[in-house]
């Protein structure tokens, strides 16, 4: 049988894009309108939509390019550069908009230091280290991620990118970083995001008003943010995140640095301080 599913059977894989905020009353509200109050789960989207298949069909396939499929022969290069830009994109401007209690990612695109931070982390410490992909201009891309977060249709909300920081992290902040001290650059832009994390943790914003409970392991962030205020060393202790690179001393010194200045002088001066440099 393994002979005969190895010689007949493949498992393409696959990869998918749309933006889908979480339901809450707005889009109940929405449902009601179009005639689908009998709904109480209903589902919103954006417009954007993107299904990329490995092209591995032995025994044929429906012609899905004809409605949007993208078939390649590898998914991973498109994967990487979802991975890096957009939910990478996602966790660089979750943060300083949930410090700065924002409710939705389209008022966080409205606040001009946030998108233009956003705007050149991709640009100088992101863009660089994804591999090419077939067919796509990665700066293109950037620029449709920026146009889709700032969609003000699709209300998704800044909590909603704040999710489960502890599993993100180490998936879309920390590989980059990563990759840029590898190529001897040292990434400031991504730094200062993951610092943003740490005082997100905090668990009380610049409003003053508490951050409810946004990570399975949220009483461990919260006690290790509020020890690392005056100590920042304490936040790069977590190896299961950071691994090794508490041991990189340019990472740790940038890291405390931009956790001082998040404290010191609020999140948008840290972000314009980046902007400026």
């Amino acid at each position: 049988l393994a002979d005969w599913i190895a010689r007949n059977v493949a498992f393409p894989n696959g990869m998918v894009d749309r933006i889908t905020p979480a339901t809450g009353p707005r889009e109940r509200k929405m449902a009601a309108e179009f005639d689908l109050a009998d709904d109480p789960v209903p589902v919103t989207c954006e417009p954007f939509r993107q299904w990329v298949l490995e092209d591995d069909f032995p025994a044929g396939r429906p012609a899905l390019e004809d409605v949007g499929v993208t078939f390649t022969p590898d998914v991973h290069a498109f994967e990487a550069m979802k991975i890096r830009i957009l939910n990478g994109g996602h966790a660089i401007i979750a943060y300083p908009g949930g410090i700065q209690g924002i409710e939705f990612v389209h008022e966080a695109m409205a606040d001009p230091t946030i998108r233009a931070f956003l705007d050149k982390v991709e640009t100088t410490e992101i863009l660089p280290i994804v591999p090419p992909v077939p067919g796509q201009d990665l700066e293109d891309y950037k620029t449709l991620i920026i146009d889709r977060f700032a969609n003000p249709e699709v209300a998704d909300t800044e909590r909603r990118l704040c999710l489960d920081g502890s599993n993100r992290q180490p998936k879309f902040i920390i590989p980059s970083i990563r990759d840029n001290l590898s190529r001897g650059v040292l990434p400031r832009g991504l730094i200062l995001a993951s610092a943003l994390w740490c005082r997100y943790c905090f668990g009380v914003d610049e409003t003053g008003a508490e951050i409810a409970p946004n990570d399975p392991n949220w009483d461990d962030l919260r006690a290790t943010a509020r020890s690392a205020r005056d100590h920042p060393a304490e936040w790069l202790r977590q190896r299961a995140i950071y691994g090794d690179l508490v041991d990189d001393t340019a990472f740790a010194a940038a890291f405390s640095e931009a956790l001082r200045s998040v404290w010191e002088h609020g999140a948008d001066a840290a972000m314009r301080a980046y902007l400026d440099s």
